[in-house]
């Protein structure tokens, strides 16, 4: 895929975290970066063109402020703005649809009050409910280190990803191993799980069973790496296989991490698109960005 890294920007210092970090991406990356900003001012009868005016000013000034502190920042990276008509969930989802060119899209998130996370708005979940594209929440937060150098920094600039054994994609394997090899960091790599149900209190009987389950688990996730692992022989990987619920292990492994993946299932739903439970509970209290990838 050749295209851009599309940023949404409001003025708000989450949008403004997000398009900083979706500038180092794109150097990393070597694509353009492109920062959009939706006016949702409508022109009407009832609402004078001078408004409407105004607020095209403040848009364009606020595209060419954020622009130029892109350019000066990463000056071997190309950058375009465009201020767009429209709701601005509709039009972010639009930017990580099938036919967009975005390589992936970039949203800033609010922090949660008292706790380290994202508070996901209904912009937020619009475009991570429909996009066909990677989609990465960022909150504005000290810098993150998003480099090789992360751990002379003090971070171990890790990329995690969260892994369903049961949905292994090519496409969220190929995402995880792509950002650790672009940092030349390690991929850690997180799979939970726990004895199925119709196993009851067969545990307790003979506790030897959850460490053979444990066992078969780890030597799957041994064995759905390995292609992984020869193709970017360059890259470190480390794995873990942990008893538990998948959403908290990941919240607690983002603490130093500089990017947590998880994925999403595209698919027939009888409610419309939507997020699963992992992908909700990472989004809203990860420590770090999230890249949220849409799969089949």
């Amino acid at each position: 895929m050749s295209g851009n890294i599309t940023v949404g920007l409001d003025g708000s210092p989450e949008s403004l975290a997000a398009t900083e970090w979706a500038a180092r991406e794109a150097e990393l990356r070597g694509v353009p970066l492109r920062i959009v900003h939706v006016r949702e001012w409508p022109v009407t009868p009832e609402i004078p063109l001078t408004y409407s005016e105004t607020d095209l000013q403040r848009a364009d000034s606020l595209l060419r402020s954020a622009a130029d502190k892109a350019g000066q920042d990463h000056p071997g990276v190309p950058v375009s703005t465009d201020s767009l008509p429209g709701q601005a969930a509709d039009v972010l989802a639009s930017e990580a649809g099938e036919t967009a060119t975005a390589e992936l899209v970039v949203l800033g998130s609010r922090g949660l009050s008292g706790v380290m996370g994202f508070l996901i708005g209904s912009v937020g979940m619009a475009v991570l409910g429909s996009a066909r594209r990677p989609v990465v929440l960022v909150r504005a937060a000290p810098r993150r280190v998003h480099t090789a150098d992360a751990a002379a920094a003090g971070r171990s600039g890790d990329v995690v990803l969260g892994l369903d054994l049961s949905r292994p994609s090519d496409d969220l394997l190929r995402f995880a191993f792509d950002e650790a090899a672009r940092r030349g960091c390690t991929l850690r790599v997180l799979h939970a799980w726990s004895l199925p149900a119709s196993y009851g209190r067969a545990e307790i009987i003979d506790p030897d069973i959850g460490l053979e389950v444990g066992d078969q688990v780890a030597r799957s996730l041994r064995d759905t790496l390995s292609p992984w692992r020869e193709k970017y022989a360059s890259t470190r990987v480390s794995e873990r296989a942990v008893v538990g619920a998948a959403g908290p292990q990941l919240v607690y492994a983002s603490a130093d991490a500089d990017l947590v993946i998880v994925g999403r299932h595209v698919g027939r739903v009888p409610v419309g698109p939507h997020l699963g439970h992992v992908a909700h509970a990472v989004i809203h209290h990860s420590a770090a960005p999230v890249a949220v990838v849409p799969h089949g």
